[in-house]
């Protein structure tokens, strides 16, 4: 069964809009937890635009399933974990002025770098996972430098079922064939798949039946329908989209 972390980096940037001590992010994750999620996802920026360090230690102790950490490839952000211990930690490219993540982690220029914060990182008994575009080049750098896990980016797949466009359903098949390579090649390395960016009610059934998927982490999406009918609600008809394949995609 694919498991589902909810990404709640979306409630801290309503929270930071006025600098308040709401809404909480910490209820937000027993919400979510509540209603059947299978882990927490946040990610700790460097400029902290939205999730900040107390957050997370909270979180670290509140939370009783699954904490996964999205992080960059900083000093800062290794000591962090190192300190916190999430479940899962999973690197990240960063640029200050994006508005949010643009793609998959460019292993193969920092290699070395990366292949010392990942043991590190499994040193403390972390569990490491890196956030990769679906190209075999990048899995195979994934597996190179030791990581555990790949989390394979969605970005190009949302943008090609995004209802504002006019779906051009070959170019949708070719994503998904990248993905599904991508993730077949990672199981042959023995890597945890996991997937995520963009997914939503209506585009996530396709990227369910990608073998041997197993884990979906997705916040915005589910933040937005939160803000209408409620975050234990939004969470349950997600994991209703994820595991009942006649529902899938049901518009809402």
């Amino acid at each position: 069964m694919i498991r589902l972390n909810v990404n709640i980096d979306h409630i801290a940037t309503l929270r930071q809009a006025r600098k308040a001590f709401e809404p909480s992010v910490v209820t937000a994750a027993v919400f979510a937890e509540t209603a059947g999620a299978s882990g927490i996802t946040v990610h700790l920026r460097g400029d902290r635009r939205h999730i900040q360090d107390e957050d997370v230690r909270v979180l670290r102790s509140v939370i009783k399933s699954h904490l996964n950490l999205e992080m960059a490839v900083t000093e800062e952000m290794l000591n962090f974990a190192r300190e916190v211990k999430p479940n899962t930690a999973t690197v990240v490219p960063e640029s200050p002025n994006e508005i949010t993540t643009q793609g998959g982690l460019n292993i193969l220029p920092q290699e070395e770098e990366i292949k010392r914060l990942t043991a590190s990182l499994k040193e403390a008994g972390i569990l490491v996972s890196i956030f990769i575009d679906p190209l075999l080049e990048q899995v195979e750098a994934a597996h190179r430098v030791g990581a555990e896990q790949i989390e394979i980016c969605t970005a190009r797949y949302a943008e090609l079922t995004d209802l504002m466009q006019f779906p051009d359903e070959r170019r949708i098949q070719e994503e998904l064939e990248k993905i599904a390579v991508v993730a077949y090649r990672a199981s042959q390395y023995g890597l945890k798949v996991a997937a995520g960016h963009g997914l939503t009610y209506r585009n996530v059934s396709p990227i369910c039946d990608i073998y041997p998927m197993e884990e979906l982490n997705i916040g915005h999406n589910i933040i937005a329908r939160a803000a209408l009918v409620g975050l234990e609600k939004a969470t349950r008809e997600m994991l209703t989209a994820i595991h009942t394949p006649i529902l899938r995609g049901e518009v809402y």
